[in-house]
């Protein structure tokens, strides 16, 4: 029996094997692969994938350093435990036993107002108050601000169907003091965006429809609380981390990296450091319908073509071939994290929460720091203590171009302004991500729904994947790996 290629999987199959490249490796093209392997042995049909990625190694944004005994996150800290897509991929990679939940004395969480730390209220969903009660209590709000919140119990739905932004919406729904106190901090922290700029449909479309079903946005989060509740008592999360709102593995985010691209090996030809510098569509009778060119002058023979990376790369691969505009309407912004590490007995707080974020009123340059190691206890040696800070946002991205030294004095300038924190960290991590939050426009989803759709009739067999579509979040994109599957190996 012939020895098979490296990257051909063989489903023992009369048929012709399909030959996939994908270009890009982080997870939403490595979930991509590993599910378009797993849905070919299911179909008996034979497939050669090749992921070519110009970085030296898979993973994309998700990095995480082992040091001196710390475990941390240069890109992602963690995922929603509520999207089952990572639950379901770490199950069928054997990972379930890894995945680990906040610490459930670090619930609290806080927001920078007026210079001091306030604990959020109790019940607040995503920025939305569903105990009004503890708002009334919190001191986050004016009396006005706090009447207006309560107004919008008895304000009628809008009427039509058109998308807006997310500032729009909370505005005409909760008021402007709420949006700059409670929601900016907190929803445009996902993004690093503005959120009167930010598609209310493709980023927190359960809001309006909790304004619809439910005539308020409160009662229809208030059901929403409930409801989920019931669903987490019933969920198919591990035991042992059930009921955390955030989930991250043991050995950090790399280890599911690792363990996909372990898995995958036998199956795929990675070829780090290699870019994908256009698409040629063929017209020879016979040949395969795309070929993948590469900086090195090599073209790779293709039936299948997902691209996974960011908006703006995979436009200029596609703009010789289609109508781009879509891709172009995703603006993104560069942030960057500073991580500190402490020794314990030199550090002299401790902490009762996971940390704080800071609305853009108060002038800093901080946008939110993580008390990581009082958050996630598997980061940190327990005589030592790990923060994160994190830096730049949409209209203030020039601070992620200052170099280390700037960048760290900013941050412990203010951490010690904030927090009174004087020690001397025992080192410093500073983490650049250029252009690695995309921004959803207003319209984002009607937008990507065509230009996928026009993708379908003028390029068959190339698809267009990841954080630029639908959802930044790991299990959004690894969603999106797995429909990739499913819509190019139907039947």
């Amino acid at each position: 029996m012939p020895e098979r290629n490296k990257g051909e999987i063989d489903m023992r199959s009369t048929g012709q094997t399909d030959r996939i490249v994908i270009i890009g490796g982080g997870i939403s093209g490595l979930s991509s692969a590993f599910y378009m392997l797993r849905q070919a042995r299911e179909a008996r049909r034979q497939l050669q994938v090749t992921i070519v990625d110009e970085a030296p190694r898979a993973g994309g944004k998700i990095e995480t350093l082992r040091k001196e005994g710390f475990v941390i996150e240069k890109g992602p800290d963690s995922f929603l435990a509520r999207k089952q897509a990572i639950i379901d991929l770490a199950r069928e990679l054997g990972m379930e036993e890894e995945l680990t939940a906040l610490n459930p004395d670090a619930r609290k969480t806080y927001i920078l107002h007026q210079g001091k730390l306030h604990p959020m209220p109790a019940g607040l969903m995503l920025g939305i108050p569903t105990d009004l009660e503890a708002l009334q209590d919190s001191e986050l709000l004016s009396e006005e601000g706090k009447l207006r919140v309560s107004e919008e119990l008895e304000l009628p739905a809008r009427e039509g169907d058109e998308d807006e932004s997310i500032g729009s919406f909370l505005e005409r729904r909760l008021g402007r003091e709420a949006v700059k106190t409670l929601d900016e901090p907190l929803l445009a922290g996902i993004y690093a965006g503005e959120l009167d700029k930010l598609s209310l449909r493709a980023t927190f479309p359960q809001f309006r429809a909790a304004e619809l079903q439910h005539g308020s946005v409160i009662r229809g989060m208030q059901a929403g609380r409930t409801a989920a509740a019931a669903a987490a008592a019933q969920s198919d999360v591990p035991e042992q981390v059930r009921g955390s709102v955030f989930l991250t593995f043991r050995g950090g985010l790399s280890s599911l990296v690792e363990r996909l691209e372990q898995t995958l090996a036998p199956d795929v030809d990675f070829r780090y450091g290699a870019r994908a510098t256009a698409i040629h569509k063929q017209a020879e009778r016979g040949a395969a319908p795309y070929e993948v060119e590469l900086s090195s002058g090599e073209r790779l023979a293709a039936d299948t073509v997902v691209v996974t990376t960011q908006g703006f790369a995979a436009a200029e691969l596609l703009r010789p071939l289609t109508d781009v505009s879509a891709l172009d309407s995703v603006r993104y912004v560069s942030v960057a994290n500073v991580v500190l590490a402490f020794d314990k007995a030199q550090f002299g707080q401790t902490f009762d929460g996971s940390g704080f974020v800071i609305p853009r009123t108060e002038g800093r340059q901080i946008t939110a720091c993580t008390w990581t190691s009082t958050k996630w206890l598997h980061t940190s040696p327990d005589d030592k203590v790990l923060l994160r800070c994190y830096v730049g946002r949409s209209g203030a991205e020039e601070f992620v171009q200052w170099d280390d030294a700037q960048l760290t004095e900013v941050v412990r300038e203010e951490v010690r302004e904030i927090m009174g924190i004087t020690a001397e960290p025992l080192f410093v991590e500073v983490t650049r991500l250029h252009h690695s939050m995309p921004q959803y426009a207003i319209g984002h989803v009607e937008r990507m729904a065509a230009f996928r759709s026009r993708l379908a009739e003028e390029l068959p067999g190339l698809w267009v994947t990841g954080a630029a579509f639908d959802g930044v979040g790991l299990p959004d994109c690894i969603r999106q790996g797995k429909e990739a599957a499913r819509e190019l190996l139907q039947p």
